[in-house]
């Protein structure tokens, strides 16, 4: 039966593969929208500047709403999206940092040279100064800009914090992955300090409040004192639904009936934050914000599975290039939308919100040349056909090689040793190592006896660096069509070796002891100065004086075996 499955797709590709006849060497299409002057206008049918109210999940993973058939309860979620247009060709990065990073600079990685792993706490490295942000070109474009929530961008430097990146207000963590209620960040043992800040000082203050709730009071207080005859954008990321898994115990109730715990206290939260986002919702209709508000719903990355998320029926989970780890959860809801109630299949990425939001602000982008974004606004309101065409989901070259990648399996053109993955048209090509995957269905369901996944893990075998896919015919990546279709794989593979030809080099320094905080009075925060310039990014030294110079924190325990599990692991530390 795969047998014929197999040969139904590779038809399809036939039929469907016309663009293969494009110059691929022709430098990418989003540089050639990048470089065109823009109109310094509203959308016609816009008769001021809209209010965008962007929220941003954490670790949601695509199997965890409602309306993908899951088993948590998101009824917010639910109509905002069933009222709107549901984003289902909507792509993400894998982890935190490059997806905040490609959303606020509408950049890949590869051009902000953040294209390995995350920002780590200790790591002298934020979002390169040079960017000019979301934010800072909606300020151009009149807005009061407002933050609340994870930032994750680095904040070794004042000037990389998020007041100084374009965001007027900022209520929030600096760091991936805090406590709910205390708001304690452990970056390994004994390495611990409190991590909530309003503006550039510490929110002791706040301490005790869980963080879902605090965010969604803080947007009601924000609206609330704001004009809605001035335009406003506001940046909500929730904490949620990261580890540690924390919920208040009225919510985890509603999910008693289900046995696996991790699931039941996941669970919890995203129906918490999906009361959140109500709260939040409310707010824009109480103040008089609504009938003029674009909202903006998305994940960052997929669910990790061991923590309680589902990508089900997704292969893989966060942190992999399988689409369970880059194709998220995106809807857009809007009075303003020309054609609502509907589901969009337009080619959506997280880069595109940059030029879309600056262009429904009426914003010039004329002047900011190398956007990896286009303008998908003609997509989302008129269903008309996506600008993109492509997506780079990444080029990591310090990612570990794969032991069976060679240049000569990559036609002498690319080492497919190398960690990458492009799609392009319905086409999805990946090398090296793409991460753990397997498909992983509902912690609910046990029992999958002769199932095709299975089948699947047996025969995809370990010394694989190349897998290409039909995406459009095969969303569940089960077929690998690399040995069919070599002619698909060279293509795809120049256009990586095009796309490496623009990259910058990559930023990933050494962690600075001096970063430990201790020596911020416990909490996490800015330590270095103008005057320390790049020496604070080099340095095997700094390793070594790290190792000696730990002391023992005084204001943070790990509660719980599974929260030290957690900062343990790599995955869930970004």
């Amino acid at each position: 039966m795969a047998v014929y499955a197999l040969t139904g797709f590779s038809l399809v590709s036939l039929l469907s593969f016309g663009y293969l006849s494009w110059d691929w060497m022709k430098p990418s299409l989003v540089a050639d929208v990048a470089t065109d002057p823009m109109e310094k206008s509203l959308p016609p049918t816009f008769t001021r500047p809209p209010h965008i109210i962007f929220i941003l999940t954490d670790d949601q993973g695509y199997h965890d709403v409602g309306y993908h058939g899951s088993d948590i309860q998101t009824p917010t979620l639910d109509r905002l999206a069933a009222e709107g247009v549901k984003l289902e060709n909507y792509y993400i990065q894998p982890i935190c940092t490059p997806s905040r990073s490609q959303l606020i600079t509408g950049r890949y990685q590869i051009h902000t040279g953040l294209q390995h792993s995350i920002i780590r706490p200790r790591q002298p490295n934020c979002l390169p100064l040079d960017q000019v942000t979301l934010p800072q070109k909606l300020q151009e474009a009149g807005y009061s800009t407002h933050m609340v929530g994870k930032w994750h961008l680095g904040f070794y430097k004042k000037e990389c914090l998020p007041t100084r990146r374009g965001f007027d207000t900022f209520l929030g963590s600096l760091t991936g992955n805090v406590d709910y209620y205390t708001y304690d960040n452990c970056d390994g043992p004994g390495v611990c300090g409190y991590d909530l800040h309003e503006g550039e000082d510490v929110a002791w203050d706040q301490s005790g409040k869980y963080s879902t709730f605090l965010y969604a009071q803080r947007v009601s207080k924000i609206l609330a004192s704001h004009s809605p005859k001035e335009p406003i954008f506001i940046y909500v990321a929730f904490q949620a639904v990261h580890t540690p898994l924390q919920s208040p115990k009225e919510y985890i109730y509603r999910y008693r009936s289900m046995g696996n715990v991790a699931r039941r206290k996941y669970a919890a939260m995203v129906t918490c934050m999906d009361e959140a986002v109500k709260n939040i919702t409310w707010a824009l209709k109480k103040y008089g914000y609504y009938d003029n508000s674009v909202i903006v719903f998305s994940t960052d990355n997929g669910g990790q599975t061991f923590s309680g998320g589902s990508n089900w029926p997704l292969r893989g989970r966060k942190g992999t290039y399988w689409e369970g780890g880059v194709r998220g959860i995106g809807f857009v809801h809007s009075p303003l939308i020309k054609r609502k109630r509907r589901t969009s299949w337009a080619l959506v990425h997280i880069t595109d919100w940059y030029p879309t939001l600056v262009s429904l602000a009426g914003g010039n982008l004329s002047n900011v040349q190398g956007l990896d974004g286009y303008n998908v606004w003609p997509a989302i309101s008129e269903g008309k056909e996506s600008p993109r065409t492509e997506i780079l989901h990444n080029i990591d070259p310090l990612y570990n090689h794969a032991k069976y990648g060679s240049l000569e399996d990559g036609f002498g053109i690319w080492n497919t040793a190398v960690q990458a993955s492009i799609r392009v048209g319905e086409w999805k090509l990946l090398t090296g190592d793409p991460g753990y995957s397997d498909w992983i269905p509902p912690q609910t369901l046990t029992n999958f006896p002769g199932s095709w996944w299975n089948l699947e893990r047996l025969t995809d075998g370990p010394k694989k660096s190349v897998w290409l896919f039909n995406i459009t015919a095969d969303p569940y990546e089960r077929y690998d069509l690399s040995e069919q279709r070599p002619d698909v794989v060279r293509t795809l593979l120049t256009r990586l070796v095009h796309y490496n030809q623009t990259a910058i080099p990559v930023r990933y320094p050494a962690e600075n002891p001096r970063a430990h905080p201790d020596f911020n009075g416990g909490a996490w925060g800015p330590w270095a100065t103008e005057d320390d310039g790049d020496e604070w990014e080099g340095g095997r030294e700094s390793l070594k004086s790290r190792n000696k110079k730990k002391k023992k924190c005084k204001i943070c325990k790990l509660r719980s075996f599974f929260r030290k599990l957690n900062t343990r692991l790599m995955s869930n530390r970004i």
